[in-house]
């Protein structure tokens, strides 16, 4: 390498800051007066116009890593042990609730799982929305109402003018999922949280709703952290997919790689649920139908949840090696022999995947 290319790359303007940054995030439960592991050492960063797809089962600790990240974990037993979550580079775990509550809704918002339980079902749907300009920005109630009708529109409610006084009960499944995101985009938030945003909807709506979240994140560049189960929505969405399993993170890579090539066994299992010939067909026709306004994207398998623990809760060194083998349970390589379960995985190169052993690339495809 010449003197030339040394000073041109010194001279180099730096990479800018991830908009977001969660780095080492752990989320615990006190439960029987023992400590749970929730979300066991989460990271990931989320740029500007990016989509990060988070993609777990059920239990897998996604939706309290979200709920840490916005501040709002449930109940007092809920608590981060260890972490950091920077926004633009400040850093929010630390801050008191007084100041946390200004960024939430503002600058960090998040579209929650069921729209109905989400929503209050005394007060009426357009002063939900508006209370978000009244609080936030001052505005007026005549005016805040004003910009809840144009919200409604944004999102495509038909006559937004006239259902404004509506209360949520009074909206299908599909449309409530359009308020919720109306309120989350009041006030054109820098990072949007999108908590299963599809559930409960048929397969039409779902792409529906995916296409609006696509383009409202182009349109106000925007970062969106998409929570999900179900690898068929996530195909033609996300930039990028973590992978969490029983609160870790078991791979991350760029979509299409992690489509095309799975590193992890866990993903493996969930990516080929199906014969290799089907699954593979199937991911192939959700990218083509996800290009096609109109039709509904194929479903892609997901693998049965795991079978409930009998016994106690464990203490001590043997409950954190229970946390350490529970992929054990699932798993069809299981090589590590115990090491599998005394060690804590670990994460690196090649790819961004957890193991508790390391071995050549060719023993892993």
């Amino acid at each position: 390498m010449t003197t030339e290319a040394i000073d041109d790359r010194a001279g180099a303007p730096e990479p800018p800051p991830p908009l977001l940054r969660v780095e080492d995030l752990h989320v615990t439960f006190r439960v029987r007066g023992q400590e749970v592991r929730a979300v066991n050492g989460l990271s990931y960063g989320l740029g500007e116009g990016e989509t990060v797809a988070i993609l777990g089962e059920s239990g897998s600790g996604k939706s309290v890593a979200a709920q840490a990240v916005m501040g709002i974990l449930d109940g007092p037993n809920a608590r981060v042990t260890r972490g950091s979550v920077r926004l633009r580079g400040t850093e929010l775990l630390g801050l008191p609730e007084r100041r946390r509550r200004r960024y939430r809704g503002d600058r960090i918002a998040m579209i929650f799982q069921d729209a109905l339980t989400a929503l209050n079902p005394v007060f009426t749907v357009g002063d939900q929305i508006s209370e978000m300009y009244q609080v936030h920005r001052g505005m007026r109630r005549r005016e805040a109402r004003a910009k809840a009708v144009e919200l409604m529109e944004r999102v495509r409610i038909p006559s937004a003018a006239a259902r404004l006084g509506d209360h949520p009960h009074e909206f299908s499944g599909g449309m409530r999922q359009r308020i919720m995101i109306a309120m989350a985009l009041a006030l054109e938030p820098d990072v949007l949280i999108a908590d299963e945003p599809t559930t409960a909807l048929d397969v039409t709506v779902q792409a529906q709703i995916m296409r609006l979240l696509a383009g409202l994140r182009d349109e106000l560049r925007m970062g969106m952290v998409l929570i999900t189960h179900d690898l068929g929505v996530v195909a033609g969405v996300a930039d990028r997919i973590v992978v969490m399993y029983a609160g870790s993170v078991a791979e991350e890579a760029p979509a299409r790689d992690l489509y095309a090539r799975p590193a992890h066994p866990y993903t493996r299992a969930a990516r080929v649920g199906a014969p290799p010939g089907p699954a593979r067909r199937a991911a192939h026709a959700h990218r083509r139908d996800a290009a096609e306004p109109g039709r509904a994207p194929a479903r892609l398998p997901v693998p049965p949840p795991l079978p409930p623990r009998r016994g106690p809760l464990r203490r001590g060194p043997s409950a954190a090696g229970h946390g350490r083998a529970r992929a054990r349970r699932r798993l069809p390589l299981r090589r590590g022999g115990p090491r599998c379960r005394t060690r804590r995985p670990l994460r690196g190169p090649p790819r961004s995947r957890s193991c508790a052993w390391r071995a050549s690339s060719s023993t892993t495809r």
